[in-house]
């Protein structure tokens, strides 16, 4: 089992060899070692949600080695106006959102701007879970072990308004497990999971798609395969 609430690499050793690792070469081959790591780490799982678009080619191989269900956990990001790239906050289809206040304290970002931004991305994020669920519902998750996947953690944003939805439902346990991570939102995300597998967290983190060799936009075609 590993350890509570969190694993990965803390040691300086550890993260010298890190920065000396190869990157991953496509989100698959990231997503066989993520389900490898799980395995080995006995994890107990019920189903396993990947965060669409990019997370859904590792959900599919880790719900593989796992041998459960794959379903998706839909969030869309709420940016801030002046700086697109940037998340002040995430939420889900089913209205779960999370804000990073200390971002929220340092900007001067109108109230209307955030709750109008909120309702539009709270939508997009609904219409985004009926396609890729067929018009389904999310199933039942209580007393069950949920594993949240994605294909890397910078700011935490998504993470965070996915966990929150999933919390909703009391599942027994939740697991995060991601290939790579900035320190800092691992660290942050600690304290809302039972535990959390992240294979790198590089010393120097500026975006997911630098750890991999490949990383092309998931297309809604590409992601839909997955869950046939």
């Amino acid at each position: 089992m590993i350890e509570k609430h969190i694993s990965y690499v803390i040691e300086e050793l550890l993260n010298i060899m890190n920065r000396r690792t190869p990157r991953f070469k496509t989100r698959t081959s990231a997503g066989r070692e993520l389900g490898e790591a799980l395995c080995e780490a006995d994890i107990d799982a019920d189903s396993v949600f990947a965060i669409p678009r990019g997370g859904l080619p590792l959900g599919r191989c880790v719900a593989d080695a796992l041998a459960v269900p794959l379903d998706v956990i839909v969030a869309q990001k709420i940016s801030d106006p002046n700086n697109p790239e940037f998340a002040i906050g995430a939420v889900t289809a089913d209205g779960n959102v999370w804000f990073n206040e200390r971002a929220l304290d340092q900007r001067d970002i109108d109230q209307a701007y955030i709750d109008r931004t909120q309702a539009m991305e709270a939508e997009n994020a609904r219409i985004k879970a009926e396609r890729y669920r067929n018009g389904g519902n999310r199933p039942d998750l209580r007393n069950k072990a949920v594993v949240i996947v994605d294909d890397g953690i910078a700011t935490g944003a998504t993470a965070r308004a996915c966990i929150k939805a999933v919390q909703d439902d009391n599942p027994k346990q939740i697991v995060l497990a991601v290939p790579v991570g900035s320190r800092r939102a691992i660290d942050e995300l600690s304290a809302d999971v039972s535990d959390i597998l992240c294979l790198k967290t590089p010393a120097q983190f500026r975006a997911v798609g630098q750890h991999y060799e490949q990383f092309n936009q998931v297309s809604d075609e590409e992601a839909l395969s997955y869950l046939g």
